[in-house]
């Protein structure tokens, strides 16, 4: 069940907490978010008397050499709000990786990014535009919980047999917020280049390595690699991993599908970002490096760079 909470819109201007936080920094997150609702410290979400990062985005969307059509979908905004010397950064970007064959994979990937995407801008970035935002009843976490409900329930009725993983960052003034369902990623990216995953996969092996079953590098050659026990359109019940922490100061986010981080492999990935040049050269390279590695699968990516 998740906590109830209540945030207001006005409230994104004042050092009042927001969601509860989770400090993601130098691990791979391995939570249940009922774990999450445990944590207190708040967000300060103060937008007076700071500089707010420049955001720059990037993004690539490849069907890869083996495959004759694209089940991969992503959404990228990224808007900035100042006002009497005051700034409010609003970035949404997520990636949906479809499955079930032509058409069923399309279809629900599509709709799980309209459904989510178009819920948030409702319930959150529409009133925070509106002359006199009001305090709402949900909060950021439950907005997202709740479209990704409806996005699953969407997925059963008009893409039968289609199913899709999501992942979703949402940046509204100094919070962070990560939904995610699925073995698509999030990865955060220091100054340096390096990479740490956000997110865990909600796949088999995944699990078998956390049971301690299989090491690694036996789960990269592992026949059921591709088995999910979480995704949208499957009919299972599932919980969406929600994480509420603090937006980064610099550095970069990775939103991308098993198609990129599966065949590139980090080491490579983190070669290829610390050469690049801009969020978009970055993108176009690794896209490239997982075709040239043979791009057996869909390959979509979203860079967000802070500075």
């Amino acid at each position: 069940m998740i906590k109830k909470l209540r945030y207001s819109l006005k409230n994104l201007f004042q050092p009042k907490p927001q969601d509860p936080v989770e400090d993601l920094t130098d691990h791979e997150v391995s939570i249940d978010t009922k774990e999450l609702d445990k944590t207190t410290t708040p967000v300060d979400t103060k937008t007076v008397g700071y500089s707010s990062p420049h955001i720059s985005v990037g993004y690539g969307l490849s069907p890869g050499k083996q495959r004759n059509h694209n089940e991969d979908a992503f959404f990228t905004l990224t808007t900035m709000f100042s006002f009497n010397e005051s700034e409010l950064p609003f970035g949404l970007y997520i990636v949906a990786d479809g499955m079930g064959g032509h058409k069923n994979g399309e279809i629900a990937s599509e709709l799980a990014i309209r459904t989510v995407a178009g819920t948030l801008l409702k319930e959150i970035y529409t009133p925070l535009m509106s002359l006199d935002p009001q305090p709402a009843e949900l909060s950021f976490r439950e907005i997202f919980h709740n479209g990704i409900e409806q996005a699953n329930a969407e997925i059963i009725t008009k893409s039968y047999g289609g199913g899709t993983t999501i992942t979703a960052v949402l940046i509204v003034g100094e919070q962070m917020t990560i939904a995610h369902v699925g073995d698509s990623r999030v990865y955060s990216v220091d100054t340096n280049g390096n990479l740490e995953a956000l997110t865990r996969d909600h796949s088999l092996v995944k699990r078998l390595q956390e049971l301690g079953q299989i090491t690694p590098d036996e789960a990269a050659v592992h026949p059921q690699r591709n088995v999910l026990y979480r995704a949208l359109g499957q009919g299972e019940p599932f919980e969406p991993e929600i994480i509420s922490t603090k937006r980064p100061e610099s550095g970069s986010l990775l939103v991308c599908s098993d198609g990129l981080w599966s065949i590139v492999g980090k080491e490579n990935m983190q070669s290829i970002i610390k050469s690049g040049i801009s969020p978009q050269d970055i993108c176009d390279r690794l896209i490239d490096a997982a075709n040239d590695a043979g791009g057996p699968d869909n390959i979509s990516a979203i860079l967000v760079e802070f500075s």
